[in-house]
């Protein structure tokens, strides 16, 4: 939906410490949320019509960032 924020800290702001734990301390996390992110700038701005392209690569990107989220959550959650 256009205007929704999806980026991991308004998305799980209840582990927003744990988020920057493991931003600071292990590099595959450190990575992926950078990634994730990548995806959620380039997605924002497809939506807002800056960018161009058709419904099945946003769709493509939408999955990908999904994975990424899934990915970082079960990373938040293992250490819990």
């Amino acid at each position: 939906m256009l205007g929704e924020k999806h980026d991991l800290i308004h998305e799980l702001p209840e582990h927003k410490e744990r988020i920057h734990e493991l931003k600071t301390q292990n590099q595959h996390f450190s990575h992926l949320f950078d990634e994730y992110h990548k995806l959620e700038h380039s997605i924002r701005r497809i939506e807002e019509g800056v960018e161009v392209t058709s419904d099945d690569y946003l769709e493509q990107l939408k999955k990908q960032r999904l994975q990424a989220k899934d990915s970082l959550f079960n990373m938040i959650k293992a250490g819990s």
